[in-house]
């Protein structure tokens, strides 16, 4: 049998017995005393009078369950419940026989609203002033979308009042629905998780978070940081359709659009058949009404261009234009005439004078012209000397001769 020493080490050789491990955790634990937590009941049973629950950490995944004896219920407010927000003055106790710890409740009081009012509007302050809740922000709906993503409770109030009342307006309208408990320890990671799967789907055009209404405690899961910014990362239209009008959730800020209730966000996701179509059937009026007076109007216009003159006959106004060219016609022949007249007059005068004044006309009369044999006419007898070769053109002809006497006295 191996020997150990109760307040010696634990060794390969003297290990402790699991007794004295426990001992020596409940004597560790003992001494912590007692201390105020706060958290969410998120598990409430009664079993001969006394309570075993479970609190949960309002932020971080952490749950310690909890006993209050009967004596202490006695002493509670009646009206505690699962899903309550609480503060608890708890003392730690660590059971030996079945190794499990436990919190022993000594007091228990719900949050004061006040308290959680003041929390949220920090919290809205703080997201405000990151810009989460611009307008700016906010994605316009599509007008008629394919698919409707729908984040709810599973054959919740909320989903058969969206899917009744939007395929009641579009009947071919389509849902693909993302189940999430809508309170409780739960609720805000698969509510978180919903919409960022919907977000995912590529044939989502709008999502829609939807839940029918509560009290103000309930609906803190739709004002959880980690869900509200989950929202405003959403690259999807997203739709709050939580049903609370007194206090509105975070969600309500930062969804591309607030519904009032699950109704009023079908009715406003698709849009009704009926109006449309008689939207439709209006316009076709309209249209019609405006080309029928289109056509009215044009139709007078060629009536009146049909009874002007000019069209009524046309042939009036090459009539009119024919004497009027034929005048002009003969006008113009006149002219011409008259201006050949005086050309061929003027010709003749130039023709004579031409004929007056040619060499070839005083040939014809007799006289000749001498050229010496450099082809120069010849105008002094001095320059041609006896011998002198000369080139003589007459009226019809050129003789050469030669000078053979000396020049004759005048």
């Amino acid at each position: 049998m191996v020997e150990f020493t109760p307040d010696g080490p634990a060794t390969v050789d003297s290990p402790w017995p699991v007794g004295l491990l426990s001992s020596k955790i409940k004597g560790w634990i003992d001494r912590l005393g007692t201390v105020w937590v706060e958290g969410e009941i998120t598990q409430w049973g009664v079993s001969g009078g006394n309570v075993y629950g479970k609190l949960k950490d309002l932020e971080q995944d952490a749950t310690v369950g909890f006993t209050i004896w009967s004596s202490v219920k006695a002493k509670l407010p009646a009206d505690l419940k699962q899903g309550d927000r609480v503060v608890a003055l708890v003392k730690p106790n660590y059971w030996v026989k079945g190794g499990t710890l436990t919190m022993q409740v000594f007091e228990m009081r719900h949050v004061g609203l006040g308290d959680l009012l003041e929390r949220l509007e920090l919290l809205r302050q703080k997201l405000a002033g990151e810009g989460l809740f611009s307008a700016s922000r906010k994605k316009p709906l599509p007008f008629l979308p394919a698919m409707i993503g729908l984040v709810t409770g599973k054959d919740s109030d909320a989903e058969k009042d969206v899917l009744r009342n939007a395929q009641l307006r579009w009947p071919s309208v389509k849902f693909r629905v993302a189940y999430a408990a809508v309170q409780g320890e739960r609720a805000v990671a698969e509510v978180t998780a919903g919409i960022r799967q919907l977000d995912a789907d590529p044939e989502v055009d709008v999502i829609i978070v939807a839940r029918g209404g509560g009290d103000f405690q309930n609906l803190l899961v739709f004002s959880d940081e980690s869900l509200v910014r989950a929202a405003a990362a959403c690259v999807t239209p997203l739709i709050s359709a939580i049903g609370h009008e007194a206090d509105r959730p975070l969600l309500d800020e930062v969804a591309d659009l607030r519904a009032s209730t699950p109704t009023d966000a079908a009715k406003r996701v698709v849009p009704d058949v009926a109006e449309e179509l008689a939207r439709v059937a209006q316009a076709r009026s309209r249209i019609g009404t405006r080309m029928t007076s289109l056509l009215t109007h044009e139709i007078d216009r060629l009536e009146q261009l049909r009874t002007r003159p000019v069209l009524a006959n046309p042939v009036a106004l090459v009539d009119a234009r024919a004497e009027e060219l034929t005048r002009w016609v003969a006008r113009s022949h006149e002219l011409v005439d008259r201006v050949v007249e005086r050309s061929l007059t003027r010709v003749g005068e130039l023709a004579g004078q031409l004929r007056a004044l040619s060499p070839q006309g005083t040939l014809d009369r007799g006289y000749a012209i001498a050229q010496l044999p450099s082809g120069a006419a010849l105008r002094d007898v001095a320059d041609a000397p006896v011998g002198t070769e000369l080139v003589l053109t007459i009226a019809r002809g050129r003789i050469r001769s030669t000078v053979d006497e000396s020049p004759i006295e005048s």
